[in-house]
This record gives C-alpha cells, sequence and structure tokens, in this order.
C-alpha cells in the first residue's frame, strides 16, 4: 500500500519568507522517504476547523508546480480541485500543463466544493449543491475530452466550448488520472464508477470504509464498469502517531478491504511529520 502526504498549513515560525524553503524540505524528505504523492488543499482562506481563517494559504496550482520543480517521483495533485473554483477548460489546461512540466505525475483531484465562506469573501459564485454537482460532470467530461483526440465544441448546460484544444497535450496516458473526492453514495460514488479513475474518502477508520466501496462497487455494476479499475484512496482525520501500533493494524485492514493508499496530513511542524511518516509508515506498510 502507498502513503501520501496531505500538506494542509502553513503557518510556519517566520512565515511568509519560511514557507518557501519549508515546503522544499518536505518534499525532499518525501521523496527521499518513498512517500508516493505529495498534494495540498485547493481552498483560498484556512479552513477554520484546522487554523484560524486568517492563517496562510497558499493557492493550489501555484503550490504544486513548485513542488514539481523539486521533486522527480512522487505524484502530485490536489485534494481536491473545488469545481466552482475555475472554468472547466482553463482547469483542463493548468493540469496538462502540471503533468507536461512535471514529466507526467499530475493527477486531477476535483470535488464539488463546500466552503462557502471563501466564495462570499473573495465574490466567487456559489450555486446550490445540485448545481454544483452538474458543473463537476461537466467539468470531468470537458477534462476528458481536452485530453482526448477530438478537439470539437462542447455543449453543456452550464459550459460552452467552441474548440477543446489542448496543446501540449499531457504527457500522462490516456491522460492524467482523474480522482474525485467524496463519499456521497447518489452521486459522487456514481461519478465516480462512471468517470474517474480513482475514488478519494475522507474517513477515520476502516469502519468508514467498507461500507462506501460496497456502495462504489453497486455503482460500478450499475455503469457496466470494473470495479478493480479504480484506484481507492482514503485521507485520514486521525493522528497516526497517537496510537502507532494501532494504526499499523488499521492499515492492514485498509489493505483487506482493497484501499491504494493511505493518505495522512500533516500538522504545523511538516518536515519533522514527513519524517516520522517515512520512517514509522511507509517503511512499514510498503
Amino acid at each position: 500500500m502507498r502513503v501520501g502526504l496531505h500538506i494542509v498549513r502553513f503557518d510556519f515560525p517566520g512565515e511568509p519568507g519560511s514557507i518557501a524553503p519549508v515546503l522544499a524540505e518536505v518534499a525532499t524528505v518525501a521523496e527521499e522517504g518513498g512517500i508516493s504523492a505529495l498534494s495540498v488543499m485547493d481552498h483560498w482562506l484556512q479552513v477554520d476547523a484546522l487554523a484560524p481563517v486568517d492563517s496562510p494559504m497558499l493557492e493550489g496550482y501555484t503550490t504544486l508546480g513548485f513542488l514539481a520543480g523539486l521533486t522527480d517521483t512522487v505524484r502530485l495533485r490536489l485534494l481536491v480541485s473545488g469545481v466552482t473554483y475555475r472554468h472547466p477548460g482553463l482547469l483542463a489546461k493548468t493540469v496538462s500543463t502540471l503533468d507536461v512540466l512535471s514529466g507526467g505525475r499530475a493527477e486531477l483531484g476535483i470535488g464539488a466544493a463546500w466552503y462557502e465562506r471563501e466564495h462570499l469573501a473573495l465574490g466567487v459564485p456559489y450555486p446550490p449543491l445540485a448545481e454544483r454537482f452538474e458543473r463537476l460532470e461537466e467539468t470531468v467530461q470537458i477534462c476528458r475530452q481536452m485530453w482526448s483526440d477530438d478537439d470539437g465544441p462542447y455543449e453543456g448546460r452550464h459550459y460552452q466550448l467552441a474548440e477543446t484544444v489542448c496543446s501540449p497535450v499531457p504527457i500522462s496516458r490516456p491522460h492524467p488520472p482523474i480522482l474525485i473526492g467524496g463519499g456521497g453514495e447518489k452521486k459522487t460514488l456514481r461519478f465516480v464508477a462512471r468517470y474517474a479513475d480513482a475514488s478519494n474518502l475522507m474517513v477515520a477508520s476502516p469502519d468508514d470504509v467498507g461500507p462506501k466501496l460496497e456502495v462504489l462497487r453497486q455503482r460500478c455494476d450499475e455503469e457496466g464498469r470494473d470495479y478493480d479499475t479504480i484506484r481507492k484512496t482514503v485521507v485520514l482525520v486521525i493522528d497516526p502517531f497517537g496510537d502507532l501500533d494501532a494504526f499499523l493494524v488499521d492499515c492492514e485492514r485498509y489493505i483487506t478491504l482493497g484501499v491504494d493508499e493511505v493518505v495522512l496530513m500533516t500538522d504545523a511542524a511538516p518536515v519533522a511529520y514527513a519524517e516520522r511518516v517515512a520512517a514509522e509508515v511507509v517503511a512499514r506498510v510498503s
């Protein structure tokens, strides 16, 4: 099983000047330590459940571009891009650029968006949930078309593109993996079955995972999709070092459930955290 690292805080001592060197050190530790992927959140304001809302928050794709220039092997993604934050054609172009410049290491993580406060704060439209899901489906369709041989128009309810030209094409084949985040059983997991290469669930324990994956299997059957072709990833909302032995037992359960990757969220000291993940987790579960 692979282990990813999710960087969720940037309130390092001495910031903002310390942010770039700390991230660079995290990237080095992650790559040398066998961590499979680096990710950051897609937010403009810090999530107030993690730190004060006025704490530092970096724009996601700029951050991934910085990390791409410092690494050679780790995969790079947002967990996850909010569908409301970028026009789908520009999102496809952004991910394509990251993929080309990273040598084929980009993934498109995407979800329906949820953080209303930052939309209102920065004047970004925040449609009702049903519309956000409609836009999510159209966005994934547009990205898939832009990364295909079809550069013709796209006509949707919310988006109309006269051309879907994307040059240079991504290095990843057939396209950068599409990861849809969320565990909604009616829409999100159906979209995973219909469009995605990977699913991402936010969980506290293996007990949260099994029922969701059973629903995903059902959605795959309904969509005529091979369940085993979808990579299963989970972001853990617990501290694995609170009881490392129990966590390692949980990792065995995740593997049994078919989870391919666990993603751990950094704390306020991300370099030391990455070092512990590499030494105490990756070495024992990979």
